[in-house]
């Protein structure tokens, strides 16, 4: 037996485990990195808490929610943003043996009463006023929410007596029951066993109520030592954590940290993204694919500004960026040794020193990697980051799987793949291509949804992803699409809209968001939403000046701009993988409107519903399977 499998199969039952293990072992040591407002309202400052400060917030949160009576395996949510606060509250609620269920903050109302009520929630941690509104408003149809407790009084109403409290006043009260108690927290700790339920995580359905993910106390425990093993962190390293901790891909950040004992600096703003990474400087950052678009499609738009020699510079660095990139990877996987070609490293040298260097330092000049997931990345946008210098490496799970299933394995990465599985996970390839995991990472089930569970989760263990991929001989896996998204031309063709719409995003800086349709069509058609700050600042510069988003994306320059794009990947593509026509969208896609999860993935049905005009325009007069 390996050093790293006797590691996973001896690890503790809980996170809870680990969590008073890594205090006891590095108490003075920095565990985490908040922004708090500035004196007299002046510039933002960072803090620190070190673990042994954590523990001491943590254990109290843990002691107030036994004090309020929440017994093991019983549920607290939390509703807020992603900041120092959630860590603490989600530490505390499982070092009581509670239960954490995640909520949105950008959930509404109806969908809050929901999930408070299908989990059975007992206490409520809502960030400020307007997450406790939403459950005052249903408090009637939730009997079982006992309690809520505000992170953020600012503005909280009185009137509703003992059933709202600060979260200042729950750790006040836990602080006084550990006096009467010293040995409580431990005590609950000790008592945690693998398989009691930890976390109730909703999937964002694209159709119909959310459905609740169980995923057991050994499956934190489990993904915060294969994470360790994989050896992409260490205690030294300065993570920054943006993601938002209700999705499965920020939880799991937060299993691993505790594990390694390294520094995250926590700030879910953003938009304040761009200015963090500098004052951070993090080693390692975790993000979705649409972050680095964003980061992509600003740095070119920036050089196009800069005139017609710049722009000319930058990309001709964008091409050498992919094609040294491409050639270092090749050449590893062949031989073992990345190098590449005197001529191209000569290039790469001076592109270096022009372009690649300056965008380095805007990631915090320290960045030894990147991780991203939720989504697939777009490879010629993941080759051009690698070659800059800024190293991607993709990862994959899901919410069913507790995130973290398969990652690429540091230097020996591959572009356009998500890697290898961590150490336990299993995976196989089904005759019909999709991928099947099992694993202690795996969900117990659907909470209440035992026919929903048998659909997915086999009895043996086997989960049934929904994904289709493919597996080359030395176990990196490709992810090429949601089964379910998979469509069909009338004329029997199968496409993948993925892969379409990711070399559209390569190849086109001004896109945001971009749907291809053709399932039952004679021909394929895009939706196609532009950058709002990367559009209005060509369109200043294109006689558009002035105007507003609208407007310019109903110009016919701004039409005729996006055309020479789709024509560009045309050539590359099948025939049937062509698009015949697209439509530019009147605004961009957002969470708010339903058609992104709140982690920046598509929801194709509510799409094509919202924007069914601009689709049936498109094929009008088309003959139809």
């Amino acid at each position: 037996m390996t050093e790293t499998q006797a590691s996973i199969e001896s690890r503790p039952p809980s996170v809870a485990h680990l969590f008073l293990q890594r205090v006891e072992a590095t108490p003075d040591t920095e565990a985490y990195r908040y922004p708090v407002p500035g004196p007299d309202g002046g510039q933002e400052q960072w803090r620190s808490l070190s673990w042994a400060q954590a523990a001491q917030r943590v254990y109290a949160i843990a002691a107030g929610l036994i004090d309020l009576g929440v017994r093991p395996e019983e549920r607290v949510a939390i509703a807020s943003n992603t900041r120092i606060d959630w860590i603490l509250a989600d530490l505390g609620v499982l070092c009581a043996g509670a239960a954490t269920t995640t909520i949105y903050p950008s959930t509404n109302a109806d969908e809050s009463c929901f999930i408070l009520a299908d989990s059975g929630s007992r206490v409520l941690i809502a960030e400020d006023a307007a997450q406790l509104a939403k459950a005052r408003e249903r408090r009637s149809e939730l009997p079982e929410l006992s309690h809520v407790v505000v992170i953020n009084p600012a503005g909280v109403p009185d009137g509703d007596g003992d059933w709202v409290l600060t979260l200042e006043e729950l750790e006040q009260r836990g602080a006084a029951y550990l006096e009467k108690h010293p040995e409580a927290v431990r005590k609950a700790v000790d008592g945690i066993t693998s398989e009691q339920l930890a976390t109730l995580i909703y999937t964002s359905g694209t159709t119909g109520r959310p459905k609740g993910v169980r995923l057991p106390q050994d499956a934190w425990s489990y993904m915060a030592k294969a994470i360790a093993s994989t050896g992409l962190l260490g205690p030294e390293d300065v993570q920054y954590l943006w993601l938002p901790l209700a999705h499965v891909f920020g939880k799991v950040l937060t299993a691993g940290h505790i594990e390694l004992g390294h520094v995250i600096a926590v700030d879910g703003r953003v938009d304040k993204i761009i200015d963090n990474l500098p004052v951070v400087q993090p080693t390692y950052m975790a993000a979705v694919p649409r972050i680095f678009e964003k980061v992509y499609n600003g740095v070119a738009a920036k050089a196009r500004a800069g005139g017609g020699a710049k722009y000319r510079i930058f990309q001709w660095a964008a091409g050498v960026a992919r094609e040294y990139a491409k050639t270092s990877q090749e050449n590893r996987q062949a031989s073992g040794n990345p190098s590449v070609p005197f001529g191209l490293a000569a290039k790469h040298a001076v592109a270096d020193k022009l372009v690649y260097a300056k965008i380095r330092e805007a990631f915090g000049g320290r960045l030894r990697a990147c991780v991203s997931g939720s989504a697939a990345l777009a490879p010629e946008i993941g080759y051009f980051f690698s070659g800059a210098g800024i190293h991607i490496l993709e990862g994959y799970g899901l919410t069913e799987s507790s995130a973290a299933s398969f990652v690429n394995p540091g230097e020996n990465y591959r572009t356009g793949t998500v890697g290898k599985p961590l150490p336990g996970t299993e995976v196989r390839i089904a005759e019909d291509g999709e991928i099947l995991l099992r694993g202690p990472g795996i969900m117990q089930g659907y909470h209440g949804l035992p026919e929903k569970t048998e659909e997915v989760l086999e009895p043996d263990g086997w989960f049934h992803t929904g994904d289709i991929g493919e597996l080359s001989d030395d176990g990196f896996l490709r992810i090429t699409d949601r089964k379910k998204d998979l469509i069909k031309t009338s004329g029997g063709k199968y496409i993948s809209p993925a892969e379409v719409e990711g070399q559209f995003k390569a190849a086109c800086p001004f896109v945001s968001n971009v749907l291809v349709i053709g399932a039952n069509r004679n021909f394929c058609t895009a939706l196609i939403a532009l950058d709002e700050p990367t559009i209005m600042g060509w369109a200043a510069d294109h006689d558009l000046a002035g105007r507003g988003y609208a407007e310019v994306v109903a110009a016919p320059q701004t039409r005729e701009l996006v055309e020479g794009y789709v024509t560009r990947i045309n050539e590359g593509l099948q025939r049937w993988q062509t698009i015949k026509k697209f439509r530019l969208l009147p605004r961009d896609l957002t969470v708010e409107h339903g058609e992104l999860t709140p982690s920046l993935k598509l929801k194709r049905p509510v799409v094509e519903r919202e924007f069914k005009d601009l689709i049936d325009e498109m094929y009008e007069g088309s003959r139809e399977a």
